[in-house]
Formats: structure tokens, sequence, C-alpha cells
């Protein structure tokens, strides 16, 4: 198995100096250069949909290991966590136990992440719930699908049912995560928002309620209606779709 030399930092000896500057390590290999050239030209002209998880993958490591064939990298990493997604949602960590990961992979990682997180999430904020709906779910999917621990959000709305804040309110384990109804409705009141949308994921993937799950909803809802505060729904988020307490009759209404 080969030994993947990361660069020194984030920012420093990228792959399009090393092409254009002879280094003291040398060139880049013409057969992992021409490789390059052909797999960013391949995104430009067709897009990621066009492109298997692990060739994404190598784009992304492309900065972090400047000289180095990184296909068998991106390949070990899709099999370890499975997919592209998943790959981005794994810790820091979690990536440097895979072999050939130091710091400068899993910064790369986490910044793709990140990335995509800010992005979604700006789609979602200051926009009317019901004519950005799809852009809430995708954004949801985003954040917590693929994590592998409970988490517990809440999107806090106004009058209007504008989305003012987004805020993670709990961290549990691979199946349970707690939940105050007291925090919650304090913490609405201390944003003036008017409503509230719940959100927290399975990482079992099926996102089927279970009894714990509806009884916090409805004191919540209880509680929150004691003072004059609508809670709208309660998403519960699987790997690849999302069940909705109003939906599927969990709160009344």
């Amino acid at each position: 198995m080969p030994d993947f030399a990361e660069a020194p930092s984030l920012f420093s000896d990228l792959d399009d100096v090393t092409e254009a500057v002879p280094l003291a390590q040398g060139r880049l290999p013409s057969y992992i250069r021409d490789h390059r050239k052909r797999l960013r030209a391949r995104f430009m002209d067709g897009g990621a949909q066009a492109m298997p998880d692990y060739e994404l993958l190598e784009l992304v490591l492309f900065r972090a290991i400047p000289r180095q064939d990184v296909k068998p990298l991106a390949r070990r990493l899709i099999e370890v966590f499975g997919d592209f997604n998943r790959v981005l949602s794994a810790t820091a960590q979690q990536l440097r136990d895979v072999d050939g990961v130091g710091d400068a992979v899993a910064i790369e990682i986490k910044v793709i992440e990140a990335a995509a997180h800010r992005l979604s999430r700006a789609r979602m904020m200051q926009r009317h719930v019901l004519s950005g709906w799809d852009a809430l779910l995708d954004y949801c999917h985003t954040t917590m699908a693929h994590r592998t621990t409970e988490q517990f959000r809440i999107l806090f709305l106004d009058t209007k049912n504008v989305v003012i804040a987004d805020e993670e309110q709990a961290k549990g384990t691979v199946d349970h995560v707690p939940v105050y109804p007291r925090e919650v409705v304090k913490r609405a009141l201390e944003l003036n928002a008017s409503a509230l949308i719940l959100v927290h994921n399975h990482p079992s993937g099926d996102p089927t309620p279970s009894q714990a799950d509806i009884d916090m909803t409805r004191q919540i809802a209880t509680a929150a209606g004691a003072l004059g505060l609508t809670v709208h729904d309660h998403l519960i988020i699987g790997k690849s779709c999302e069940l909705s307490f109003r939906a599927e009759g969990f709160l009344d209404g």
C-alpha cells in the first residue's frame, strides 16, 4: 500500500504550481498531470453528475496531495465510509484513521463539508418556510442525514413564518438525544420567535419516530402553545428521506 505525502500546508505547493515550475522534489509525473487535467476538464464540461464519487473526491484531494496519484486514496475513503457524502460527514479523527490521511486531507475535506452546509443554509435562511420548503429540506439533509449520532436542531420563525434563526440544541448518541421542552421554549422567547420547526436525525437511516420522539414533541408543543408559540412541524431526517410529524398526524391543529 503506497504512502501518501501530503502538502505541508493547505495552501502551499499546489499541483498547478508544480506543473509550471520544476521544484526540488521534481515535476509532477506526466501521467498524473494529464490525469488531473482530464478530470478537471470533465468536471467543468459535464459537472459532478457525470463523475463517480471517487473521481469527485480525487478533485478534492488534488490540493492536499499535489504530487501523487490520489485515486487509490479516494477509492479507499469511499470503501471505508460508503459514498462521497459520508466521506465529507466523517469526523476529522475518523478521516485520520484511514491509512494515507493526515491533517491536510482532513482539513480539505472538512472545508468542503463546511462550504456545502453554508451554501444550503444561505438558501434556507430569511425565507418564508412555505415558499422555501424544498430548500429547508435540502439543508436538513445536507447537515444531518449522514451524521453518526443524533442531533436536535430548531428553526425559529417570526410572525411571517420567515426563518430567523437555526440552532443546534443538543447532541446525543446513536439512538438518543436529550431535549428539554423548557429550554426550547425559553430560547424561542429570547429570540422573539413566533413559531418553531423541530428537526432531528436518525443515524440508523430510518426516520420512523419512536414513542419517545412522539412524547417529546407533544410536550414541546404543549409548552409552546401555553405561551402563544406554534410548533409547525417536527422533521426526522433519515439517510435518503424524511418524516413530517404534521403530515403523519402526530401534531394536532
